[in-house]
């Protein structure tokens, strides 16, 4: 690995505060892959023997059922992924492919799980990870089961506006079909929920979504703290590390109807 490369992954919550010794063995036998565009990194029902490590690019994180297909995550750098089954030495539950041009680092499960048993600090750090993962996904659940489309999509917006820093108009950084799935629709229905948001100052353009009456669209959304990264505290719209994972536990079957 690059110099600089050990030093991003240093700064991942996972390796923070860990002896350099225990970093040592768990990055022991890592390299690093470039990995082009539309590649399969992983398949779900595979062994997983990697942990990876997102460093530059874009990673798609789906499932599949019966010829159905979903988006579970769209990942950012500087992201891991695949923890859980690595902590377990289990298969995949979940399929990872690249959206762009990547580069990916591949740490042995093997490693992980020994660095585990020597330092406890590590041990700590993997468990917190993997309860923020969990948290996700029950904010994401709620999500899912207590909003319409529409109201989904308002506060993916406002979350998007808020990871950006952006100010009226937010980019959309994937195809709309990619976006849909994410969001637990069809592109139909993501159609329909952009042209039902334009009475609340939102109008749309290729990839780029306009915001032109914020206060109406924070009405129709209503975010929460309990549920939303982007959510209002003492006033102020907020974005945290997760809001770089949007992950869901979505089917069209179950939600495209909504």
């Amino acid at each position: 690995m690059r110099t600089s490369d050990i030093e991003r992954v240093k700064g991942l919550p996972l390796f923070t505060g860990v002896a350099p010794e225990t970093f040592r063995i768990a990055t022991a036998g890592a390299y690093l892959q470039r990995v082009p565009n539309g590649a399969m990194l992983l398949t779900e029902g595979d062994q997983v023997d990697f942990l990876y490590v997102l460093l530059d690019g874009t990673v798609e994180l789906h499932g599949t059922w019966n010829d159905r297909e979903t988006v579970l995550a769209i990942l950012r750098p500087v992201s891991t992924f695949i923890l859980a089954a690595v902590v377990l030495d289990a298969t995949a539950l979940m399929s990872a492919r690249t959206l762009e041009r990547c580069e990916v680092l591949m740490i042995p499960g093997d490693a992980i799980r020994t660095a585990m048993r020597l330092d406890t600090r590590f041990a700590v750090a993997v468990s917190r990870d993997l309860a923020g993962g969990y948290r996700g996904l029950v904010r994401n659940t709620k999500n899912l089961k207590l909003r319409n489309s529409t109201e989904r999509l308002a506060n993916f917006l406002l979350m998007q506006r808020a990871a950006d820093n952006a100010g009226r108009v937010v980019r959309l950084h994937h195809e709309k079909r990619v976006l849909a799935s994410l969001l637990g629709m069809t592109p139909e229905n993501l159609s329909r929920s952009f042209a039902a948001l334009q009475p609340h100052g939102v109008t749309v353009q290729g990839p780029m979504v306009t915001i032109s009456n914020l206060a109406a669209l924070e009405r129709l959304a209503k975010p929460d703290p309990l549920i939303d990264n982007h959510a209002p505290r003492g006033g102020e719209i907020i974005a945290d590390a997760d809001a770089e994972v949007w992950l869901t536990e979505r089917t069209r079957a179950s939600a495209g109807s909504r």
